[in-house]
Formats: C-alpha cells, structure tokens, sequence
C-alpha cells in the first residue's frame, strides 16, 4: 500500500515545532475542559483521543481526571506526549497506530478528533474508515467530538498564502483550490536562518458542515449537530470552525 502524507515521520519533526506553537499549546486547557463540558464527561470517563499528535489534548484531559488513551501513527508524537504526562504527573494510554484500522475491546465515553486533524486520507472512504472506528470504540450514549475546517470555513477566510516567523525559522504558505472546493492544497516552505529551504506540500479533503453530519447519521450515530465553536456558537457567518458533536 502506498504510503501517504501524514505517514512521514520526517515530516513531523520537522513541521511539528512550527504547528504546535507555545500560542497552540496554550489553548489547549481550554478546547479540553470545552470536550468535557459537550460530553458531559465525569471524572474517571474514558476517553479516545483519535491522531493525539504530541498530546497537547491528552494530557489536559487527563489533568481533568479522564481515563485517556491517545493513538497517532507517528511514534515521535507518542513520546513527546509521554514525556508530557510525566512532567505534569498523570497516567496515559498511548497506542501507536492508523486510526483507519484501530480497534479496540475497551470502549469509550467519548473521543475527541480536533485541531482540524480530519480529512487528509486520499479518499473519502478512508476518511470514513476513521470515523466507523471511532464509532465502534464508542459506549452507547457515547459522545464524538470532531472539530476541523469544513468547506464553508474555507470559502469564506481563503487567503492565496501568508509568511510569518516562527520557531527561528521563515515559514511561507501558499494555498490553491483543489476541485469545486473539495479540497484545500497547502505548500508550506520554511526557511531556517543558515538559508536552507524545506517544502512540503498536502491537501485537505474539504466537507461541507451538512454533508458531514449526514454522514455520521447514516452510519449510526443517534444526532449530529454542528457549532461553530467549542462552546455552542451558532454554525453561521461568524463561525471560525466547524465542531460536530454526535452521540452514538
């Protein structure tokens, strides 16, 4: 099977430092206590935190006392996030794998997919093979979380690209429009201080917020509805993001 993107260990230690800012890593306290609060989550829950990345969510979740177990195909992220809950004193799972073919006996409160961490597979059946498995890792009554960009958020903030400083490099962006907007290509390029130039370059599968929730209906969830924040914001013209809570 061919290898895709996000599959590239390389690329995340490269990019991570630059994705996960000290600003990212701040927020993370919050999108947590927000997960708890849409989930009606209770101390000692369960919860799945599906492509955790270096655990930024992880470890908040389980400072808020949840049993948490994180699982992200890059092995890198999974050290970094052990390292993490060590330094802040709680206790992870942590599961090296793709979330397109995870299992598990163990079922969950709840699971948490954010930081616009979906649609990357190169089809939509992939993307969904994520999803049915965090479906059957649910509890009945249990609560999915899934916060990306959707195709609206998309149209309405598309910029053609942006530079900035970060982490003592140059970073440049560029974005282009893949399709009818089912998709956004980003090429990402930092130039680090001695002149040295790494590109990268991926898409983003992008869903509109109806199409998704239909999706999750039809493969069982009981609701589906849409937020244009972590705190129930109206999904408008003034959302930023698209967060899906659906309970199984």
């Amino acid at each position: 099977m061919k290898k895709e993107w996000f599959e590239d260990e390389d690329f995340w230690l490269k990019y991570s430092p630059i994705m996960f800012d000290s600003q990212i890593w701040a927020q993370a306290e919050g999108t947590a206590l927000a997960c708890v609060e849409l989930a009606g989550l209770k101390k000692g829950n369960a919860v799945l935190d599906a492509c955790c990345g270096p655990g930024r969510i992880s470890v908040e979740l389980a400072l808020c006392g949840m049993d948490v177990t994180g699982v992200d195909i890059t092995q890198p992220f999974l050290d970094a996030a052990a390292e993490s809950a060590k330094d802040e004193g709680v206790a992870l799972t942590l599961i090296n794998h793709d979330m397109r073919t995870f299992e598990s006996s163990k079922k969950f409160d709840a699971a948490v997919n954010v930081f616009n961490s979906f649609g990357y597979c190169d089809s939509i059946e992939d993307d969904m093979k994520i999803v049915r498995s965090i479906f059957e890792s649910l509890k009945k009554g249990g609560t999915f979380i899934l916060e990306c960009i959707s195709r609206e958020i998309a149209v309405r903030y598309f910029t053609e690209g942006e530079w900035f400083e970060r982490d003592n490099k140059t970073v440049l962006t560029k974005f282009s429009v893949q399709g009818a907007w089912e998709g956004l290509n980003s090429k990402w390029i930092y130039i680090e201080k001695n002149g040295k130039r790494v590109e990268h370059e991926f898409t983003q599968r992008l869903y509109s917020a109806a199409d998704l929730r239909e999706r999750l209906l039809a493969m069982g969830f009981s609701s589906a509805d849409v937020y244009g924040d972590f705190y129930k914001a109206p999904y408008d013209y003034n959302a930023k993001t698209m967060v899906l809570v659906a309970v199984k």
